[in-house]
């Protein structure tokens, strides 16, 4: 059993042949290339059951024929700090004698209850294969670490036709670059990723070839599948509050890139909701982490998330005022032919202001400074403690991420109830401050919640986002009447659209009272 650890570049299908010649050929790559380019076309077919049960549990199974040799694989799911660009999963492979599965082998893993399950009843079946030309090429860099540069251009093909009868696509291009590290630091590997992005366009790829085998299978060619939320981090019981907060960093920055192939290919708006999460939910995390990394680090990567977030911002503005708020206030006048009529002309006036934040945004997530990002980020949580070597002048750095996370919560505890009593008039400057103040809470006690009382902590976020989904829907209504003053003309539409934001917000004010009371008798799950 090996780690294997690799990070992944995408290149565009219409330029594959070229870019992957330029990356070749680049000086970053021919500082470190210590051999030869060797050629070889590899095909590699993938095993799962019809329901795909190794997919669900994060395991993929593969022969695969390398030149003359044939090779059995067994990969993990991904391993603690994988995220982004960078793949990381336990991967046990056996050389075999020929184009069959060695059932022997599979029962040495630690996934053998599951892959015998698979081979129970010959459920077990062929799914995808990939067929690529593989350019491999030896790197040695200066501090000693090794690492294996990849460029991988072909196909795969979906196996067998659907089983549900549905026409879905049977192909889709590979196209990509991998730099799997052999040994020694991690961090080159990034430093070699960021100077190819930016000099070449490659974008970050966090689909491996079996998730755009899975994602294929499922009708989606590009590798995209379906919106990816935030998801809970695993934070082991005694862990200290640095190597937390680099396990939770990762996880955003996952949410983050894991979006961007969905929002430059697909109209779905979930896309972009998405994204704007993870950025939103990367940026109060780094705001933690400076407390461990120093700023001339820290402040770039804070700067390009704020340009990225207010990107999305209006891109995401934009998408509910299309297709909630305007909808919404047309349907109180939809027996009224005129005004129904007026709707629709502000709708057809809303639309092209809609396209152009939405290619905006595409544009932002297609450049270098968007993929850059992503890397960095990546490196910044590559090694553990940020890489710092020294304690925090604080001595923060030995505080048990428990201790952290309660003194944490209980400060932005206390400061949304000030917050609170500070907006009792109801004015937009104190509103506005109270959910900032009850978004960073949320997010801080969901970061850290299975840390302490995950039960009561349930209950307690569930209030909190009550609270904080009447403050959002204030702040759409807000921003509302801001787009509308850009689009709406002297019509049946604008004025009730106006009046109708209008009681929206006034109808506010008991629900919003009833979520506080709510949220004021949580209990405090980190005491």
């Amino acid at each position: 059993m090996t780690a294997e650890v690799e990070l992944k570049l995408a290149i565009a299908s219409d330029a594959a042949v070229q870019v992957a010649a330029a990356v070749l050929r680049h000086p970053a790559v021919g500082a470190a290339r210590r051999g030869r380019v060797r050629r070889a076309r590899v095909v590699s077919t993938y095993f799962d059951t019809p329901d795909w049960r190794l997919a669900a549990e994060g395991i993929a199974l593969r022969l695969r024929r390398d030149g003359a040799r044939w090779l059995q694989t067994v990969k993990g799911p991904p391993l603690a700090h994988a995220g982004g660009a960078l793949h990381a999963r336990s991967e046990y492979e056996w050389p075999v004698k020929g184009p069959r599965l060695d059932p022997v082998r599979l029962a040495t893993t630690p996934w053998r209850r599951q892959l015998g399950q698979a081979l129970a009843g010959a459920k077990l079946a062929p799914r995808f294969v990939t067929d690529f030309e593989r350019s491999t090429l030896p790197l040695a860099f200066a501090d000693g670490t090794r690492a294996t540069l990849c460029v991988d251009i072909g196909a795969v093909r979906a196996a067998g036709g659907p089983a549900d009868g549905r026409r879905r696509p049977r192909r889709a291009p590979i196209s990509e670059v991998e730099i799997e590290l052999e040994t020694g630091n991690v961090a080159r590997l990034f430093e070699l990723a960021d100077t190819l992005a930016a000099a070449l366009p490659l974008t970050v790829a966090t689909a491996n070839k079996a998730a755009r085998g899975f994602a294929l299978a499922e009708g989606h060619p590009d590798g995209w599948h379906r919106p990816l939320r935030a998801q809970p981090v695993a934070l082991p019981a005694g862990a200290r509050a640095a190597e937390a907060l680099r396990s939770i960093a990762v996880e955003c920055v996952n949410q983050v890139a894991a979006n961007a192939a969905g929002l430059v290919n697909d109209d779905d708006p979930e896309w972009i909701h998405q994204m704007r999460v993870g950025t939103r939910r990367l940026r109060s995390c780094l705001a933690l982490v400076a407390r461990f990394v120093p700023p001339n680090r820290l402040d770039p990567l804070l700067a390009d998330l704020k340009w990225l977030a207010g990107v999305l911002g209006q891109a995401r503005d934009w998408d509910v005022f299309a297709t909630e708020t305007v909808p919404a206030a047309a349907a109180r006048c939809a027996a009224d032919p005129e005004a129904a009529a007026s709707f629709r002309r502000l709708s057809a006036r809303v639309e092209p202001q809609r396209a152009a934040a939405r290619d905006k945004a595409r544009d932002a997530v297609r450049a270098p400074r968007f993929q850059r990002l992503v890397l960095a980020v990546g490196a910044l949580c590559s090694v553990p403690g940020f890489g710092v070597p020294a304690p925090a002048p604080d001595g923060v750095s030995g505080v048990s991420a428990a201790r952290f996370a309660r003194t944490l919560i209980r400060r932005r505890h206390r400061r949304l109830v000030r917050q609170a009593g500070a907006c009792a008039a109801g004015e937009p400057q104190e509103r506005h401050a109270l959910r900032i103040a009850a978004k960073k809470l949320r997010y801080a006690t969901e970061f850290f919640a299975p840390l302490l009382d995950g039960k009561r902590a349930r209950a307690y976020v569930a209030a909190l986002a009550a609270l904080q989904d009447v403050l959002g829907r204030g702040n759409d209504a807000a921003t509302a009447a801001r787009l509308a003053g850009l689009v709406t003309a002297d019509d049946d539409a604008a004025a009730t659209l106006r009046d109708w934001l209008t009681a929206t917000s006034a109808g506010l004010e008991p629900e919003l009272a009833r979520s506080w009371k709510r949220f004021a008798k949580a209990r405090r799950f980190w005491r």
